[in-house]
């Protein structure tokens, strides 16, 4: 059931990635609430704006970071405070057009509703490497690449 509160939570999560897209660390890090978490792509925790801040600004200051894509695959409501979202995503490496299958990923959110606001609690962003089920690599690509 598509409702107002999981188009707030879906916005909220779009803001994440045209962040990291911009490569803007600090329009990241300020979408989690104070005491956030983020575990990176490579298993790397941050907890805390400030930490999260820290931990990007280096990556985009020293690396042409990929560009997100994604698809929202749920959103789910533990509570009228506290939601779920899944999502799959790919990279597109600077300066080119198609995405990179082994970095696609599973990303998860967990948002809460602090004073009227929705704040990241927990970002994960986990490798989709479907080891020995290239198909499924595949099957996420092309799922992915339909939205290029």
């Amino acid at each position: 059931m598509e409702n107002h509160n999981s188009k707030e939570v879906q916005a909220v999560y779009k803001q994440l990635l045209e962040a990291w897209n911009n490569r803007d660390a600090r329009g990241m890090a300020d979408l989690f609430t104070e005491d956030g978490e983020s575990i990176g792509f490579d298993g790397s925790q941050s907890i805390g704006r400030g930490e999260i801040f820290l931990h990007l600004e280096p990556i985009f200051i020293n690396h042409p970071t990929a560009r997100f894509i994604s698809k929202v695959k749920e959103v789910y409501f533990l509570s009228s405070e506290v939601a779920l979202l899944r999502a799959i995503a790919g990279m597109i490496p600077p300066n080119q057009s198609d995405i990179n299958p082994k970095v696609n990923t599973h990303q998860t959110l967990v948002v809460v509703k602090k004073e009227g606001n929705w704040r990241i609690q927990l970002f994960q962003n986990t490798p989709a490497q479907f080891h020995g089920r290239p198909e499924l690599v595949e099957q996420m690509t092309d799922e992915l690449r339909e939205l290029l």
